[in-house]
């Protein structure tokens, strides 16, 4: 069962992890690799922000394992500023580049603005229609207002995800219910922790171990049905790599301790 069930960062670029996860004077250049030596899967921020150049792409395939798993934001040029309106051209542009990923591309998350509410249903639903078959989808709203039967039977039609999201903008109890009825054939998670006062991301700051048990309890039952894809945000409790640890030793599978990275980089 755990093999259907992929955990990791939101990121990997962080100074601030070395040491206490990434050995004692990691470059920057190798944080990516070292990364991957403990966890098989990635959510990519930077594509939320531009379209990445497709040697970019190929780069992150070449320096991680062969099983593992890039999941990928949408560009808010796309969320944000067209608001799902003519952006055919640039959303192909995004999946051309996401392709170039081959197995190793996970699901990409559609990640809506705060300010994106159900008076745009209509836009998101012609944007839905189009999404390619050959790429997995989820997406995250930030409105309680979306959480209904009506984008419940929108998500299934279309095989979109509804993002389990652990964050302020919907109850968790809600987010735990939803996971007992999936819109795919996988689930997307994220623990996102209520706020982004924490700058620190070099130890854990508020004890999440209550949240992650909740979260833990569901997961296997979850993974019955579908892929389990989650990732943690430094922000919900100040040291994801930690946090993803715990997560791990909750759900039976075996976490690498971060001495055990320095251990493998004498083999390189």
């Amino acid at each position: 069962m755990t093999e259907r069930i992929r955990l990791g960062a939101q990121g990997w670029n962080y100074p601030a992890w070395v040491g206490p996860f990434y050995p004692p004077r990691t470059r920057a250049a190798d944080f990516l690799t070292t990364y991957a030596r403990a966890f098989d899967t990635v959510e990519v921020d930077s594509t939320f922000y531009a379209v990445p150049a497709a040697k970019t792409v190929r780069g992150w395939a070449e320096r991680t394992p062969d099983d593992f798993v890039f999941s990928l934001k949408l560009p808010q040029e796309i969320t944000h500023e067209l608001r799902f309106v003519e952006a055919r051209a640039v959303a192909e542009r995004f999946y051309d580049a996401a392709r170039e990923l081959g197995p190793k591309l996970g699901p990409v998350l559609i990640q809506c603005g705060p300010d994106f509410a159900p008076t745009e249903r209509d836009a998101l639903e012609e944007f839905l229609f189009t999404l390619p078959a050959d790429i997995r989808f989820a997406i995250e709203f930030r409105q309680k207002g979306w959480i209904n039967e009506e984008t419940h039977a929108l998500l299934a039609a279309r095989g979109v995800a509804l993002a389990l999201v652990d964050a302020r903008w919907i109850p968790r109890k809600w987010m735990l219910k939803l996971a007992e009825r999936p819109t795919a054939s996988h689930a997307y998670l994220r623990w996102m922790g209520p706020d982004r006062s924490i700058t620190d991301y070099s130890h854990v700051q508020v004890d999440r171990t209550a949240e992650l048990e909740a979260w833990a309890a569901i997961i296997p039952s979850l993974a019955k049905s579908v892929k389990v894809y989650g990732y943690v945000n430094n922000h919900f409790s100040g040291h994801s790599p930690a946090n993803l640890r715990t997560l791990q030793a909750m759900l039976g599978q075996t976490p690498k301790d971060p001495a055990q990275l320095l251990e493998q980089l004498g083999l390189f």
